[in-house]
């Protein structure tokens, strides 16, 4: 366990986990071009998250500290965190709020794919699931990529719970992204809230949407639908 709960020791204990061969497997997922200021240690994702699960408890003026690290493990540490006390049966109707803004507010540190997909649906969708949601139809409209994956992953909180309005909404509003990034995510989203809302949707759109949110949206349905939107695409 980590002790004391503070970014500081968090990072001490990442140094220790380094690893050469972990650190060849980040240079290929991440590309110089997406990496931004962000630089690797090289510590395994399972050890990164079972140091935030043992460190779950800390302050959020120390989680926010370890956004600020250009180490990009340790603000997947910081952003774990906050997903598991977004989980936590224990937390409180106002902490959820403070893990929220938190969020919000250094988005400008949430700022890779993965930060947002390992916290987004709980610590965002989690969080909105009966409150006003306004809040994604302005990140969907944002100039920057990981706000606008926040707005599409998020809804998978709601969509796996069977309330998928929001889904389909913020999906259409992305469905002419340019950026890869957001074309999977939309289809990922797009795939857990299925049923026949997503057989009409993709009556509507499977010939223009981007090819790859269609795989990804079509990746459970029976072989004949997805060979019959395929063909809708490339007809």
């Amino acid at each position: 366990m980590v002790v004391p709960l503070t970014a500081k020791a968090f990072i001490t204990a990442l140094k220790a986990r380094q690893s050469a061969i972990e650190l060849k497997k980040y240079e290929r997922f991440f590309p110089l071009a997406r990496r931004g200021d962000d630089e690797f240690l090289g510590v395994r994702m399972g050890e990164v998250f079972a140091l935030a699960k043992a460190s779950m408890e800390m302050p959020l003026a120390e989680v926010e500290r370890l956004l600020e690290s250009n180490l990009h493990e340790a603000r997947v540490g910081a952003v774990s965190v906050l997903d598991f006390q977004a989980r936590a049966k224990k937390t409180t109707d106002s902490r959820r709020k403070e893990l929220f803004d938190l969020y919000i507010r250094r988005h400008d540190r949430i700022n890779t794919w993965d930060l947002v997909d390992r916290s987004a649906i709980y610590v965002v969708g989690g969080y909105l699931s009966e409150r006003p949601r306004t809040i994604l139809r302005k990140l969907a409209r944002s100039k920057q990529m990981p706000e606008r994956r926040t707005a599409i992953v998020s809804t998978m909180y709601f969509a796996m719970r069977g309330d998928v309005g929001d889904t389909f909404a913020i999906a259409n509003l992305l469905l002419k992204d340019q950026d890869e990034l957001i074309q999977k995510a939309t289809g990922w989203a797009l795939r857990t809230a299925g049923g026949n809302e997503l057989l009409g949707f993709l009556d509507e759109h499977a010939a223009t949407m981007p090819r790859p949110t269609l795989r990804a949206a079509i990746e459970k349905l029976e072989p004949r639908q997805r060979a019959h939107y395929m063909g809708l695409h490339e007809g």
